[in-house]
């Protein structure tokens, strides 16, 4: 899959730019932490996705962690608060339902 880029700078104000790459190993990881990713679309559709799990997805898909530790990470996508971390979801969902080569 190609990796998700959009908005992913704008949404955390960290040190680097993040890059999304929804994997096969990422996806188990999230379905094994978040339960049905079928199920997680199902919720972000209807507005039902909580902050937790947003972050959970975004980041198990992360491609280079660089020592970044899980928690910064949560408190970086709370500050910058939900307005800019749904395009970065949005595109990440899409990816995952698309699929990619």
């Amino acid at each position: 899959m190609q990796p998700t880029r959009t908005a992913v700078k704008r949404c955390y104000r960290l040190a680097q730019p993040l890059v999304l790459r929804p994997t096969f190993g990422a996806l188990v990881a999230a379905e094994e932490e978040l339960g049905s990713l079928f199920a997680l679309v199902e919720r972000a559709s209807a507005g039902q996705l909580r902050l937790g799990e947003m972050v959970a997805l975004f980041w198990h898909a992360l491609r280079d962690r660089n020592g970044l530790e899980r928690a910064d990470f949560a408190e970086a996508v709370a500050r910058e608060g939900l307005a800019a971390c749904t395009p970065v979801l949005r595109a990440l969902i899409v990816q995952v339902l698309k699929g990619g080569g």
